[in-house]
């Protein structure tokens, strides 16, 4: 066997692993040809410009997640038939069916890792993987027909899915990505993948106050479920219920946010379907206080709190920040601009202008967000040109005193001054320490 591994990341790492232990014929190909020192000896490669060129000789092309389908297909049908991507492979192969995937615009992460957590102290055998970290064809050896599997997979993985999970769920969808996909309906559709391919006996989960959500989770055949709503788990009188059931009070999670109780109802929804465990539910919600780079609560220095939001980026996350971080703050906002639609993050702003010492606005989507701000008459902002976090948070620092809160969620990605959100957020955490 003849397999093109087309993009050398984490997840075509995985694939060369598992493809090679086939006794297949392995090329890597990839657009970075600073990328050769990493490819194993015996290994031939294709990189630079012409990475993606003369693809139909091979008989499988392994798609790493970031790269589009649609520059390796283009219209030639033959190379499309031998297209797959690890997650496909890995849902072919699976010894156990008990899979887990959830999609979203945000909160995949912090969901995906409540039901895992949750499962786990239920005393369940479980793995994660997918867009949060692991490719799950790392783990297939290691799973027999009991274990559990929660996948997070973004629309990059899903666009060209072929099979489902036992429980599909889809968290709350807004525009993002709209530079990678062709506009707002191919990334729906694309998330529509993960539901469309399951069977009638599977479970849909979706979230009740989002139409694309709903109209996701509607592609599916088997039994859709709405979350914060019944016969999901919801959230009345500041408890957390499903099926009658309290879980535990709103006040006692850990997770900061009216945001989060949207992810917390989504994880609980899906648990429910394979436990009823209240006490473990609640142990795992009580105690749970987040992933790195989301709302983190990087320390206090003189009175003032830090927090590291770094993954917000699309304007709706930033947004729910506003929301999450209670009394006076200072917003570090802004980033790699990807033309998403920001008008509603400056109605956002202008809407919590009693709680905003001042917004400091960075890179290259500064100018464009503070023309937004001028729409709403919101002027208390400022624009920050420097490309270290640590000067900029120095900015920050004067504008608040004991008591407020400073807080990095730029709304935009981080590809204009960053590798990547985690840089981001690491640069600005350092940027704390030093004060």
């Amino acid at each position: 066997m003849n397999v093109a591994i087309v993009g050398f990341g984490v997840e075509g790492k995985a694939a060369l692993t598992y493809w090679k232990k086939l006794g297949a014929q392995i090329t890597v190909c990839d657009q970075e040809q600073s990328i050769a020192s990493e490819i194993p000896e015996g290994i031939t490669s294709q990189l630079g410009p012409d990475y993606v060129k003369n693809l139909g000789n091979f008989d499988v092309i392994v798609r790493s997640a970031g790269i589009n389908p649609e520059l390796i297909t283009g219209e030639k049908t033959a190379v499309k038939d031998k297209l797959t991507t690890v997650i496909n492979e890995f849902l072919r192969v699976s010894p156990t069916k008990h899979i887990i995937g959830v999609t979203g615009t945000k909160g995949k992460g912090t969901t995906t890792t409540l039901i895992t957590d949750i499962l786990k102290a239920a005393h369940k055998s479980v793995f994660l993987g997918g867009n949060i970290g692991t490719p799950p064809l790392e783990f297939l050896p290691n799973l027999t027909e009991d274990s559990w599997v929660v996948l997070e997979l973004s629309s990059f993985q899903l666009s060209d899915l072929r099979y489902g999970p036992a429980i599909a769920v889809c968290l709350m969808v807004v525009p993002e990505h709209l530079n990678w996909h062709a506009d707002m309906e191919d990334y729906v559709n694309a998330k529509a993948h993960l539901f469309e391919h399951q069977s009638t006996g599977d479970i849909a989960i979706y979230y009740s106050q989002n139409d694309a959500s709903k109209q996701i989770a509607s592609h599916s055949p088997g039994h859709q479920i709405p979350y914060f709503a019944k016969p999901g788990a919801y959230v009345e009188n500041g408890q957390i219920i499903i099926d009658g059931q309290t879980i535990c009070a709103t006040s006692e999670l850990k997770l900061l946010g009216g945001h989060n109780w949207q992810n917390v109802c989504a994880a609980v929804t899906a648990v429910w379907q394979v436990v009823q465990d209240v006490s473990a539910i609640r142990s795992v919600l009580t105690t749970f206080t987040g992933l790195p780079h989301r709302l983190e609560f990087v320390g206090e220095t003189w009175g003032i709190r830090y927090y590291n939001d770094s993954f917000a980026a699309t304007p709706d996350a930033a947004i729910a920040a506003l929301d999450a971080i209670p009394g006076p703050k200072v917003m570090i906002m802004g980033g790699f601009d990807r033309q998403l639609p920001i008008d509603h993050l400056a109605r956002a702003l202008k809407s919590h202008q009693d709680q905003l010492k001042k917004v400091i606005l960075i890179g290259a989507s500064a100018k464009r967000l503070a023309g937004e701000c001028d729409k709403v008459e919101f002027t208390n902002y400022q624009i920050d040109s420097s490309k270290s976090l640590s000067e900029i948070v120095t900015t920050a620092r004067t504008f608040a005193i004991p008591g407020d809160a400073v807080v990095l969620s730029p709304g935009f990605a981080s590809f204009d001054m960053f590798k990547n959100f985690e840089e981001r957020g690491l640069q600005f955490k350092a940027a704390v320490e030093q004060l």
